[in-house]
């Protein structure tokens, strides 16, 4: 069976368990800028370029990985969140994008493989694509609403580069997260789908949704529903929501889109909402007792953590999932399903 296959066999038996965030992991370290920059000659400071590790501190990037698996992860993604070419650009690493997601493929690969070696249980890696810090949807100029710091082409551009080595690197998947401007997800999924057929093997995309304020829509105004009538078409692995809130707060646009999508969705909230200092202080027991609520009303088949969240806090929620059915995928009914903003269908 290829990992596909395995994942949904294994997703058909139990709740899988996704990781945590990085940044909070990585700022335990108290690593300092010649750190970050190691022998590397950048001009622009580095400190807090967390992708870079892959290349200047690949233990630390690797000790991460493997406490997650180690707290029970079925799936670890990779510290590639701000890989691309557009989003490195603001610490003058474009030259290294294929070398840094290169190096961590093969760090969370190894990670995975060395733990299954020891028990022989399945685990999986995702190619961790995020939406950079560009918006197709949105001017960022008040006075000129038509203009774009990028275009579509360019984007899905340098998302197809970030792609194809994540999948050189090995990757199983490749998880387009935190997605707040809906078409920035569909230029992603359109180049993970083309670096996929690129490669000659499977390598399915996962989509997560990002809710930006109470109203349930990400940036580009879209809700999880139309976000999901938009991108159903690339027949995603899972579909899903990330980020944004607590597991509280997240819990009714979940409930909707649980009942929408007819395919595995993947839920990884943050820590609660962080305090005045920007910190999260949600303890690992209250973030896994607020999932396993998601767990008995049947609205998730995997889930796991984002920002603030710890090996701690998946090894608890990676416990209070087990032993529980996963979410059973309704029978939706075959109609033409649209999205402007809001969802729409047309029955025949």
């Amino acid at each position: 069976m290829n990992a596909e296959q395995r994942f949904r066999a294994l997703a058909a038996e139990k709740i899988m368990v996704f990781d945590g965030g990085y940044g909070t992991s990585i700022q335990g370290y108290g690593l300092t800028e010649a750190d970050y920059r190691g022998s590397l000659d950048l001009a622009k400071d580095q400190k807090g370029n967390n992708d870079l590790l892959c290349l200047t501190r690949p233990d630390v990037i690797g000790a991460i990985h493997a406490a997650y698996v180690a707290a029970g992860a079925d799936m670890i993604e990779t510290n590639t969140f701000s890989s691309t070419r557009v989003a490195l650009a603001d610490y003058g690493c474009e030259h290294l994008v294929r070398e840094i997601n290169l190096a961590a493929a093969r760090l969370a690969r190894e990670a995975t493989d060395a733990a299954t070696a020891r028990d022989g249980r399945a685990r999986f890696v995702a190619g961790s694509i995020g939406p950079t810090n560009k918006t197709l949807s949105i001017s960022p100029d008040v006075n000129d609403p038509a203009f774009r710091e990028i275009d579509y082409d360019t984007l899905k551009q340098h998302y197809r580069e970030q792609c194809d080595a994540l999948i050189e690197g090995g990757v199983d998947f490749l998880l387009v997260e935190t997605c707040f401007d809906t078409l920035n997800a569909k230029a992603a999924g359109l180049a993970a789908k083309e670096a996929e057929e690129a490669a000659g093997r499977p390598v399915p995309v996962m989509m997560s949704f990002t809710i930006t304020d109470m109203s349930g829509r990400n940036l580009s105004g879209h809700t999880i529903n139309a976000f999901w009538y938009s991108l159903r078409h690339l027949k995603p692995l899972t579909i899903g929501v990330n980020c944004a809130f607590g597991a509280d707060l997240l819990r009714p646009y979940l409930t909707e889109l649980a009942r929408a999508a007819d395919a595995l969705i993947l839920a990884y909230p943050n820590a609660g909402l962080p305090n005045e200092l920007g910190q999260y202080d949600e303890l690992p027991e209250r973030t896994a007792e607020l999932i396993r609520e998601w767990v008995d009303e049947g609205l998730v088949n995997m889930v796991g953590g984002c920002c603030g969240t710890t090996p701690a806090h998946i090894g608890a929620v990676a416990k209070a999932v087990a032993g529980h059915a996963p979410r059973v995928l309704p029978e939706v009914p075959v109609v033409t399903r649209l999205a402007g903003l809001e969802p729409m269908t047309m029955a025949a």
